[in-house]
């Protein structure tokens, strides 16, 4: 890593998406006109990405991403919805708690506006042709109004994801910046990113 440029962890499921490397470089470009450096998952697995696929081989890869948070400053995370579900990564949403645990900074960034109610009541009527429902009234506390087909609540109300993961981005400084454009949501996230870092630098 640069001793230059801040490092920054650069997560999301980006690691899945086709052509994930030339994806990366793109946006470690964008990293660096703010000063920023863009750390990829994938810099971390140089050994794992010699051994076979399996149980070890998943591990090492977790082990290696674990060890590329701890040496960043900061983080930038993608929270777009996974697999055509109304849900974003799950690797993606542990990191953010690993984040939050080390008490560094980060922002979020997303293509997708939809707050995370009207994400499952999409999903719901898209993929299994059935709605949402009004939640019975309860004493228990609740994090929102209307329940699925299989009665589990839709909580987190007025957020875009769960709000453990809205929550921490929140507690760390950052926001969801949100853009239908990829590229665009990110450099918004990177610039908002790299004036807390440059200024939190100024003042120490």
């Amino acid at each position: 890593m640069s001793g230059h440029s801040i490092p920054v962890y650069l997560a999301g499921d980006l690691v899945f998406r086709p052509e994930a490397l030339s994806l990366f470089a793109r946006l470690k470009s964008i990293c660096a006109e703010y000063g920023l450096e863009g750390v990829a998952p994938f810099d971390g697995q140089a050994e794992a990405r010699l051994l076979p696929p399996g149980r070890e081989t998943i591990l090492a890869f977790v082990r290696a991403d674990r060890d590329l948070m701890d040496h960043c400053a900061a983080g930038l995370f993608c929270i777009d919805p996974f697999r055509r579900s109304p849900e974003m990564d799950p690797g993606t949403a542990v990191e953010i708690g690993y984040m939050m645990g080390l008490g560094k900074p980060m922002e979020a960034y997303t293509v997708d506006g939809r707050l995370y109610s009207e994400k499952v009541e999409a999903y719901w009527r898209e993929a299994w042709s059935e709605s949402l429902r009004e939640r019975p009234a309860s004493d228990a506390p609740s994090s929102g109004s209307m329940e699925d087909p299989d009665s589990m609540l839709v909580h987190s109300e007025g957020l875009l994801q769960n709000g453990m993961v809205e929550g921490f981005i929140n507690m760390a400084g950052g926001r969801v910046s949100i853009d239908p454009d990829f590229f665009q949501a990110f450099r918004n996230a990177v610039k908002r990113l790299s004036a807390r870092l440059h200024e939190k630098k100024l003042t120490l």
